[in-house]
């Protein structure tokens, strides 16, 4: 792994559409700046058959992928914690949290939830731009944006 990468985790209520579709954007977009994981704050049975197809559609495979919850992640720790639940995340994240507001497809007709699915892969890229933006700035100025050049 490499020290540059961050850890992010994507954070819905039902971890069955938004979270899972914005991890899978992270894993096949920006391997190289983003370690990506996703998690529901009251995980669903399965992920949901519309997101299962909408994402084929993209060519991402989530048929292994389960629902899942903070809980179930362990110990494991965050550089940043995207939150699309539209809830406060419970205690002990202990990553920056950044909100997104992003509509809930569970329930939406499916081309409904592909305008969702392509809302995420654009929030996503543009999170893996900024990261890899991040990336090639010194060390001492990571994570201050790219409104701080030295004088």
């Amino acid at each position: 792994m490499s020290t540059l990468q961050k850890k992010v985790l994507f954070v819905c209520i039902g971890n069955s559409c938004r979270s899972q579709m914005a991890e899978a954007f992270a894993r096949a977009y920006g391997s190289d700046v983003v370690i990506p994981a996703s998690a529901g704050l009251m995980p669903a049975g399965s992920i949901a058959p519309d997101t299962l197809r909408a994402m084929d559609e993209k060519g991402l495979n989530l048929r292994d992928h389960f629902p899942k919850s903070i809980a179930h992640l362990g110990r494991a720790e965050f550089d940043l914690a995207i939150n699309m639940s539209g809830f406060d995340l419970p205690n002990g994240v202990g990553a920056r949290v950044e909100d997104w507001e992003v509509p809930d497809p569970v329930s939406l007709e499916y081309d409904e939830h592909c305008e969702v699915r392509d809302l995420l892969e654009r929030r996503v890229m543009e999170l893996i731009l900024k990261l890899r933006s991040e990336q090639k700035q010194p060390p001492h100025l990571r994570g201050l944006g790219s409104s701080r050049i030295p004088r």
